[in-house]
């Protein structure tokens, strides 16, 4: 039985019983939609998530790279894996770093 999170993503083929889960479990999302690369999947049901922009350096007139690593819930039914490209949405503090949940899995980035 899965519900509708209010978000254009499709809904996942398994389903789990893990309560931090939007689409299965109690778990409501709001806020930021953001996509990035899954660079670990080491810990239990979380993910590093890297994403990589742009900023301005006003004085030079010139853009510089920059990057920023964050955590995020991985339900058991979406199980995204290192390399993969996903979307995360927003939700209330789960622990200390993880305020995201990963509501849609890619694939493999190039």
């Amino acid at each position: 039985m899965s519900k509708d999170i209010g978000l254009n993503v499709p809904l996942p083929e398994h389903e789990c019983n893990d309560i931090n889960c939007p689409f299965h479990g109690k778990l409501s999302v709001r806020g930021q939609t953001l996509i990035g690369t899954v660079i670990s999947s080491k810990m239990d049901k979380t993910v590093v998530i890297e994403r990589q922009h742009q900023a301005t350096v006003t004085k030079y007139n010139r853009y510089e790279k920059r990057r920023t690593v964050m955590h995020a819930h991985n339900p058991p039914c979406l199980n995204a894996k290192q390399g993969d490209v996903v979307t995360i949405t927003e939700c209330r503090p789960l622990s200390k770093t993880k305020s995201f949940v990963v509501v849609k899995v890619e694939g493999a980035s190039e």
